[in-house]
């Protein structure tokens, strides 16, 4: 163990900017879930990369945002703990747009810590070389210790992430048992792939007023029973959210029990509940209720 290293590596960027994405593919497993909309990830969630020199714990976060409600409040308190808890900082940007405000924005936070920072300059295959080459100079200036260009499309650039963030991190014996790939319980995967269906099945506010909590899961040999409540703020989403004679809900489920069967290997029964508890986004009880802590 003594050439052995272990560390916490945060991943942070604006929302949508692929941070869900790199971590899934690093593992080989999806951790994260994964939508065209921005602040799909509402938690901390730990991946853990394991190899025979390293084991690596990568911090997914929220998105960086200006909070509006308390839920978000809770969100950027995930983020800033992951941060305290860091080794490095990976800081990923989308080479089409950057800099904007908000990439801004997020490196004056992070560049107040005394903590290693690498900058992935996502998305390169849609920009021109001299593009590139013009934004890998800007953030050159910016004192990261590298800047890595990189398509997150392609599977090949993992390793040489992984090669590069291991250079910062600390000799150290692992913090988990090789064998683990995340912290979190069977549960709040299952809750998230449900989330992830709605977020993607339904438009406009609605996925943002929605959260899913799993009340029941039954496991044998060969089946898994699932029960779930979804939970809304208002009377008019759940109407949207069942959709035309059950249509959406039905859409709902069987999606979420294909991606829970391909992950978990075994026959789903899923039942979902509609639920409402007003503008619970908003109140401390009813997000710690939630899981939000």
């Amino acid at each position: 163990m003594d050439n052995f290293k272990s560390g916490f590596v945060s991943i942070v960027g604006k929302p949508n900017v692929g941070k869900s994405t790199l971590i899934n593919k690093i593992l080989g497993e999806k951790i994260s879930i994964v939508t065209p909309k921005p602040q799909t990830t509402r938690q901390q969630i730990k991946g853990i990369y394991n190899d025979e020199e390293s084991q690596i714990i990568f911090l997914d976060t929220p998105g960086f945002l200006q909070p509006r409600y308390e839920l978000q409040h809770k969100m950027v308190e995930y983020i800033n703990q992951s941060l305290k808890d860091s080794d490095l900082i990976l800081y990923i940007c989308d080479a089409n747009y950057y800099p904007t405000d908000y990439d801004r924005k997020i490196y004056e936070n992070i560049a107040k810590m005394n903590i290693p920072k690498l900058a992935l300059l996502n998305k390169i295959d849609l920009v021109s070389n001299d593009k590139l080459a013009n934004l890998k100079k800007q953030m050159q200036e910016l004192n990261f210790e590298e800047v890595i260009p990189v398509s997150l499309t392609q599977a090949t650039e993992v390793q040489g992430i992984l090669t590069k963030i291991k250079r910062f991190l600390p000799y150290g014996p692992p913090f988990y048992d090789p064998d683990d790939i995340s912290d979190l319980p069977v549960r709040f995967f299952i809750q998230e792939i449900i989330r992830e269906q709605i977020f993607l099945h339904l438009r406009d506010e609605l996925p943002y007023a929605s959260t899913v909590v799993v009340e029941q899961f039954k496991e044998t040999e060969n089946k898994i029973e699932i029960a779930a409540n979804i939970w809304l703020e208002r009377k008019s989403q759940k109407i949207i959210i069942i959709g035309k004679q059950g249509q959406m809900i039905k859409k709902i489920r069987i999606a979420s029990e294909k991606e829970i069967h391909r992950i978990m290997g075994k026959r789903i029964k899923l039942s979902l509940w509609i639920k409402i508890k007003p503008n619970w986004r908003n109140k401390k009880n009813a997000l710690k209720e939630f899981g939000y802590r």
